[in-house]
């Protein structure tokens, strides 16, 4: 048994703190291989609500994304409430806000209907322009296999599914929750032909 000491308010604060470092220690301890913290996971809305005829196509783009990064999750926003990315359809070419777009942030992405005459791929085009929002510059020229190859790897190219190495680049850019201390480019990215 310890000897009992009368503490004062300072002394019962190191106290508190003594034993509370023990379990701060704890939470900091590395996950198991597989698993992830909720809490390293940056959650940004998007609101497709003025991208009439690109439904599907959002829904696969972003399904694509949410599938292949673990610390980003993209959500439909709810009516009413602020979204992070603003998806519109134009009658022009495709173009992003740059970003990474961080949480409480605002990007725009314009899904323009020129690409799609020309014949490139609806959910290509959205997945490709999300990830100018999520920090991805054009990869261009470049193979199908990029999905930040954009109109580079011609109109047969139908692969939205970002690869490791762009998989890896957002990974990077949203580590543990990083990106609201990431400055955002904020450029806007035109993906002409």
């Amino acid at each position: 048994m310890l000897p009992y000491v009368r503490l004062g308010l300072a002394g019962a604060l190191v106290a508190i703190s003594l034993t509370a470092a023990p379990t701060a220690n704890a939470l900091s301890a590395p996950e198991p291989a597989g698993e992830r913290s909720a809490a390293a996971v940056v959650t940004l809305r998007y609101d497709d609500s003025r991208a009439s005829g690109w439904e599907a196509a959002v829904t696969a783009g972003v399904a694509s994304w949410n599938a292949n990064v673990d610390n980003v999750k993209l959500v439909k926003v709810s009516p009413g409430a602020r979204a992070e990315i603003q998806i519109v359809a134009t009658s022009g070419w495709p173009q992003a806000t740059l970003g990474p777009v961080r949480p409480g942030g605002q990007v725009r992405v314009e899904l323009g209907s020129q690409a799609v005459t020309q014949g490139h791929d609806k959910t290509r085009i959205a997945a490709h322009e999300i990830g100018h929002n999520l920090g991805l510059w054009d990869t261009k020229p470049g193979p199908c296999s990029q999905l930040m190859s954009g109109s580079s790897a011609g109109t047969g190219c139908k692969n939205a599914v970002p690869n490791a190495t762009e998989q890896a680049r957002v990974e990077s850019a949203y580590a543990s929750g990083a990106a609201h201390r990431i400055p955002t480019d904020g450029r806007t990215l035109v993906d002409a032909g």
